[in-house]
């Protein structure tokens, strides 16, 4: 509600609300806040009778500087029907002022007499208690008034404050008919409230001016009683000539500040730079209006100060009146509690001696007389501006440590905790954090309030009287939690012992476990980071006996934001960390490929800061042999997981074109040279330029039992020999792709049959704090035991090796050989004559009838009929066939010859007399193909035995 183009709203709202239907967002905030708080105590509209109580000061400091500004407002709305009341902080109106004097008389008791209790608990919704309770400027409307008798009236409130501590002491209203409604009166009333704050400041200075000028008298009359004296008292100016810096002048006053909240004598020695020591005296002294207060002064031990201070520090006895008095006056000019020595030091001499009224001396252990004494005044002020100052301090100190606590790891969960540790017990003594499932799995929440989850309880005891981690929080309208999810910056609860807030009404039993706790004051927060809501931060206050204020609740919002910036740090972090993972996996093999050469287990584990772009392959090839490959492109997150799929595809495409290894690598380095310039290209755009990747590429041949490999500045494989001794093979490195134009090399191993082949990444044996020498021999240690499958090998590489907490992603690749038996492979040779091709069809079948394959026998005549006959017609010697039983899996058909052109599936006309060879075999056969040898071409072709 409120105004709106120039108009009272209609009071449709407020009689919906009564009915119990919704009104959201027709009504202002925090008055739909009110009315709810004020259904849930029990209120009516027509209620009239408030609170009495005649036990206030009407000459309280509140009310002393109030007078004059209420006394200018009532001059500035003369003749007006402006109503001006002054409440204090409990809601107890302690002034009222009239632009007509003539209201006083016509308007009820209730608006025009001191003493009524307009807090919102009594009163509901009205610009007094919603001041107090919002903490902040207020306007009530007409029908926003929750009580029936204000309908017709509309105010302006605002809290006031005491500046030293922070805390909302008192009230100022303007009260008025809707008509005189003007954008100017939030503004005066908020200019009226800032003066009385200044006013309350005043007060406080001439109270410590007088403190001043009380310790001054009274040194004036000790040193009229000394005939001798050898102490010295200056200013803290003239200690630093004498060896004191501007941080032990710091150390000083921050410990004098402490001494001041303590109003009893006290000595307390402090340590200063290059060996000098301080001794800080304490003494109570009085002024005489009254005013108890504390004089701290600083008393120089080890050398004594240079002589020029001394003889500058003795003036004559009738020089003392006219000093001390233009020191009272420069201390006339001081804004705050803290009075430079230089003022008083300059001003008498001599030992301190008793105070005024009810004052004291130092303590008398102390001999002022003592050469080479020096004295310093450091601090003069009440003890209780003494604990505001210190509070400050510590609330300052504590900002300063939440900036190195909170935010250390890239974890929602552990950074929300950090919030809880740092503020207990230092501001709170109990913690809860609630965040929205969606923002632990790194997202943004639709809609927090029915997603949210008990993330942190953290307190001074263990039996935390607060819902566990992991509940589900709900939340019902009104209470502090719903309210600063609808937007509030804090909300702050000062007295929940006093009377149960409304808004604990419908959670009464948990609410009461909390109150038997001692819990009195809560301050609520947001955690509120680019303009996301992460959830919400509470803190609760239970063995300090002093309530949460304003200052605290500033605190609070300040740990808040602070926490909610690493808090979403570590959400989007949590995000493209679980987007990378989720890419890798996809673009990793979901299932190892059926093949008979290798017995093969992998591991893969993403590194914990980031996901790499490390990945494994395992790729049949033709003539049952098999490509082992693993890689590691440089870098982490989204794009290196990009990359890296894209190297992976485009690995696979190269190794069903059958190349060598070396070959292939310089593919897979050509092709990363131009994803190179392609992201250079696109540099503008912000996306960040290839650096390289390392590759490591093995085939394995099992008719042959050789494994020819090549690396592109790869770790070298480890090779497990059957009788259980272990190597690591010396293969050219080569240098890592995308660097372009240099060559690879391979090399040929004979790998016995049941040797273990083991390829990995650098993160298995690579780290910032760990030497690779000693890794790889770990890695010796954990493979020396062939009697292990590679599942089982696998699982003892990664405890044994992989670090705990891996910096780099690990790929892990285990594959032990099998060989294909001799009686399983068949092979001819035959000159260049068509007449063979018939004997060669015969001794195919009579081979696959000692295999037990006579269904395949038809197939795999047509077959190599038509793929000798194309050797024969087309090719050059050397011819060769051979039949290959892959046991369990396929027969597989190839002929070689010494030419290197390779024939194509084409489709043939109806007036063609050949090309119908080829799509035979492609009809007969599950695959076929033809990869080139260092000696020719090899036309193969594989039928499934399950096709029989």
């Amino acid at each position: 509600m409120g105004v709106t183009g120039g108009q009272i709203s209609p009071v449709r709202s407020r009689e919906r609300f009564l009915l119990g239907e919704s009104v959201e967002g027709s009504v202002r905030g925090p008055i739909l806040n009110s009315w709810m708080r004020s259904r849930m105590l029990g209120l009516s509209p027509e209620q009239t009778d408030l609170p009495y109580t005649d036990d206030f000061d009407p000459d309280s400091r509140l009310v002393r500087a109030a007078v004059p500004v209420l006394d200018q407002l009532q001059s500035r709305f003369s003749g007006s029907q402006m109503n001006i009341s002054l409440a204090d902080g409990n809601g107890t109106v302690l002034q009222r002022r009239f632009g007509e004097p003539a209201l006083a008389g016509r308007l009820a008791p209730i608006q025009s007499v001191p003493g009524f209790v307009f807090a919102e608990r009594y009163a509901g919704t009205n610009g007094i208690g919603l001041a107090l309770a919002e903490r902040r400027l207020c306007q009530v409307y007409g029908a926003e008034h929750f009580a029936e008798r204000s309908q017709s009236n509309a105010c302006s409130a605002t809290p006031i404050r005491d500046q030293f501590s922070g805390h909302v002491i008192g009230v100022l209203c303007f009260g008025y008919p809707r008509s005189y409604e003007d954008p100017v009166l939030p503004v005066l009333v908020r200019r009226a409230a800032e003066s009385i704050e200044r006013r309350l400041m005043e007060q406080s200075s001439e109270r410590e001016r007088a403190l001043l000028r009380t310790y001054l008298d009274a040194r004036l009359r000790a040193q009229a009683g000394e005939t001798a004296d050898d102490g010295l008292l200056i200013g803290l100016d003239e200690l630093t000539d004498g060896g004191l810096d501007l941080q032990d002048q710091m150390v000083l006053k921050a410990k004098a500040t402490e001494l001041i909240c303590n109003p009893q004598r006290a000595a307390v020695e402090v340590p200063l730079s290059h060996g000098r020591g301080v001794t800080l005296l304490s003494s109570p002294v009085t002024s005489p209006a009254g005013v108890e207060g504390v004089v701290v002064e600083a008393v120089l031990t080890g050398d004594s100060p240079p002589a020029h201070h001394l003889a500058a520090s003795k003036p004559t006895a009738s020089a003392l009146g006219a000093l001390a008095l233009a020191a009272t006056e420069r201390a006339e000019s001081l804004p705050w509690h803290l009075a430079d020595a230089s003022a008083a030091g300059r001003a008498t001499t001599g030992p301190a001696g008793a105070s005024g009224p009810g004052g004291g001396g130092p303590p008398r252990d102390v001999r002022d007389g003592a050469a080479g004494t020096v004295r310093g005044l450091v601090l003069v002020g009440e003890p209780e501006v003494g604990k505001y100052a210190v509070a400050a301090r510590r609330r300052l100190e504590l900002l300063a440590e939440a900036s190195t606590r909170i935010g250390t790891t890239l974890d929602v969960s552990r950074t929300a905790w950090e919030l809880a540790e740092t503020a207990v017990p230092r501001l709170a003594d109990y913690v809860t954090v609630d965040l929205p499932g969606a923002v632990l799995r790194g997202e943004e929440s639709p809609d927090p309030q029915a997603d949210l989850h008990r993330t942190v309880v953290h307190g001074i005891r263990d039996d935390c009287p607060f819902y566990p981690v992991g509940h589900q929080v709900r939340l019902d309208p009104g209470t502090p939690h719903m309210r600063c999810l609808e937007g509030e910056p804090a909300v702050l609860e000062t007295d929940l012992q006093a009377t149960t807030p409304a808004w604990m009404l419908p959670g009464l039993e948990h609410a009461r476990g909390i109150l038997a706790h001692d819990v009195h004051s809560m301050i609520c927060v947001p955690l509120l980071a680019r303009g996301v809501l992460l959830g919400i931060a509470t803190f609760y206050r239970a063995q300090d006996p002093a309530p949460f204020g304003e200052d605290d609740s500033r605190l609070a919002q300040e740990l808040a934001a602070r926490a909610a910036l690493c808090i979403d740090n570590a959400r989007r972090y949590t995000r493209e960390h679980t987007l990378a993972l989720a890419l890798q996996r996809s673009l990793l093999p979901r299932g190892l490929p059926e093949q008979g050469a290798v017995e093969v287990a992998h591991h893969y584990q993403p590194a914990e800061s980031g996901v790499g772009g490390d990945w494994f392959d395992v790729i049949p090839l033709s003539g049952t042999r098999v490509a082992l490959l693993v890689g590691d492109v440089v870098g982490h997150g989204l794009h290196a997981a990009a990359t890296m799929g894209r190297l992976r595809i485009a690995a696979r495409n190269f190794a069903e074109l059958e190349l060598a290894p070396d070959e292939l690598l310089t593919h897979l380095d050509n092709l990363l040279v131009r994803l190179d310039r392609e992201e250079e290209d696109a540099s503008a755009t912000g996306s960040n330029g290839i650096v390289g990747a390392t590759c490591l590429y093995a085939v394995y041949d099992p008719t042959s039992q050789v494994c020819t490999m090549a690396r592109a500045g790869h770790p070298p494989p480890a090779l497990v020999h059957p009788d259980g001794s272990v190597t690591f093979p010396d293969l050219p490195a080569g240098p890592p792709l995308g660097l372009g134009g240099l060559p690879f090399e391979t090399a040929e191993l004979r790998l016995p049959e049941h040797s273990t082949l083991v390829l990995y990444t650098d993160g298995l044996v690579e780290g910032r704090h760990r030497d690779i020498d000693v890794s790889l021999d770990q890695l010796r240690h954990a493979l020396a035991h062939p009697d292990r499958n590679p599942q089982d090998t696998c699982r003892a590489v990664v405890e044994a090796v992989a670090p705990e907490h891996p910096d780099d992603d690990i790929a892990l690749l285990v594959a032990r050989t099998r060989t294909v038996p001799a009686d399983r492979i068949a092979t001819w040779g035959l000159p260049p004559d068509p007449s063979l091709v018939a004997d060669i069809r015969g001794a195919a079948t009579r081979q696959l009838g000692e295999w037990g394959l006579d269904e395949l026998a038809f197939a795999a005549e047509l077959m190599l009929s038509e793929l000798v006959t194309n050797a024969v017609r087309y090719g050059s010697e050397p011819i060769q066939v051979r039949l290959i039983h892959d046991h369990g899996r396929a027969l597989i058909c190839e002929v070689s010859d010494g030419s290197n052109t390779a024939p194509h599936l084409r489709r043939a006309a109806t007036t063609d007399e050949g090309g119908r060879g080829l799509f035979l075999v492609a009809q007969l056969s599950q695959a076929w193909g033809a990869r080139y040898t260092t000696r020719g071409k090899v036309i193969w072709a594989e039928c499934a035995l399950d096709a029989a």
